[in-house]
């Protein structure tokens, strides 16, 4: 069902956001900074968006949009910038056609993804679906089920935040014969390395994915991910989730998500991070009372390794969100690159607190036996050092028991 948002509602969003976005998604950090400046003026005339479901598309095309890049280099941004330019050049080129935009779509789930989305829409007049690529935050395209669904990835405008555009139409051999050759898989390919240029100064808006109802609603299975991010952060903000259990309580009863305590309570010993290609790399040890961790992210948080342990704890396509529990001051939701400061130290806000992190299973369209995405986050995990079969976190406990 419709509903609409206004300013006072996003930081909910933000914290819900964040929270399901796996470790990645955009920091917390940049988007409330963004949100400083969401107010009517030379730049939004308005601060009321129209969010929508799948099922309420009718008429109109639909664009997903999405910041691309390393979340310490997005930080400083006060309007998202490259975002509408590129949404809106992506407009020109459907009103070109006789086509009308009038949908925004998140990529993935996420503090910045959701954000942009709505931010973008304000600005422009159009309304944000109810809905995302994979119910988490991802590190590359063809982990989203867009490209799962072969919806073409053109053309796609990525502009930096000092206007500098690039338009990229992906055209594969028509005898494509494994994913290697996938458009998506191309695309993404092709985009890293210009957001990672010096020109693009590791970040850039991305516009693709041009959708009507009918692709739109095959290529969104994973559906009403904004209304359980807002619910998730209302709930955060009124004091309700104050514990794991309550937390693991809420997930169960209001998202149908079973979600399990991986780590905690424990204290972040050491982390490193160096962005590259677009990417946020690095790893966070932790100690509990039992056990000895590693956490390994691109961005999004992928491998959770006990250091005397052969198996890891949890792996992507699975979530493995941070949580901090207590009534006090601070967040308690936060991406990886909210805790962890250049040096590698925590982050004033999360300094001296105990932290959890809690895992569950992936939405069934990212674990599909010899699919594109689960063959993604395959190739990925493997140059992480993890070659072997993907395994749910649930899977995970059993052997570990």
């Amino acid at each position: 069902m419709a509903f609409e948002l206004e300013h006072k509602d996003m930081r909910a969003l933000i914290d819900g956001g964040c929270f399901f976005g796996s470790g990645g998604g955009g920091t917390r950090t940049s988007a409330l900074h963004l949100l400083e400046h969401f107010q009517v003026g030379d730049f939004y005339p308005a601060t009321r968006v129209s969010v929508v479901s799948v099922e309420e598309v009718e008429e109109g095309d639909a664009g997903v949009l999405a910041y691309m890049g390393a979340p310490e280099a997005i930080a400083g941004c006060r309007y998202p910038l490259g975002p509408v330019q590129a949404l809106q050049s992506l407009a020109r080129r459907l009103a070109s056609e006789g086509r009308r935009l009038a949908y925004v779509v998140p990529p993935e789930s996420g503090a910045l993804g959701f954000l942009v989305a709505c931010l973008a829409a304000a600005r422009l007049g159009l309304a944000v679906v109810d809905a995302d690529g994979a119910g988490r935050a991802v590190p590359s395209l063809p982990m989203l089920t867009f490209a799962a669904a072969q919806v073409p990835p053109r053309p796609a405008f990525v502009v930096s935040h000092n206007g500098l555009e690039v338009e990229l139409n992906v055209t594969p051999p028509v005898d494509a014969a494994d994913y290697n050759n996938d458009a998506s898989v191309i695309a993404e390919q092709m985009l890293r390395p210009i957001v990672a240029s010096p020109a693009f100064g590791e970040f850039g808006g991305l516009a693709l994915w041009v959708m009507s109802p009918e692709q739109l609603h095959r290529a969104l299975p994973i559906r009403a991910t904004l209304s359980r991010a807002l619910a998730l952060g209302r709930a955060l903000h009124a004091g309700e989730l104050g514990s794991t259990e309550a937390l693991l309580a809420f997930l169960a009863n209001r998202c149908g998500i079973q979600a399990r305590v991986l780590c905690g309570p424990a204290r972040i010993d050491h982390a490193g991070a160096n962005t590259m290609g677009g990417f946020d790399i690095g790893t966070i040890d932790l100690q509990s009372a039992d056990a000895s961790l590693r956490l390994c992210y691109e961005n999004e948080s992928l491998l959770l390794w006990d250091k005397q342990q052969a198996q890891p704890l949890a792996m992507a396509p699975d979530s493995i969100s941070w949580f901090i529990p207590g009534s006090g001051p601070g967040p308690q939701v936060a991406s990886n690159g909210d805790l962890v400061g250049n040096d590698g130290a925590l982050v004033g806000p999360y300094s001296g607190r105990p932290v959890c992190l809690l895992g569950w299973q992936a939405e069934a369209p990212l674990r599909v036996p010899g699919g594109l995405i689960l063959w993604s986050f395959q190739q990925l995990l493997a140059g992480l050092g993890y070659p072997g079969p993907y395994r749910s976190v649930g899977q995970l406990q059993e052997l570990r028991s």
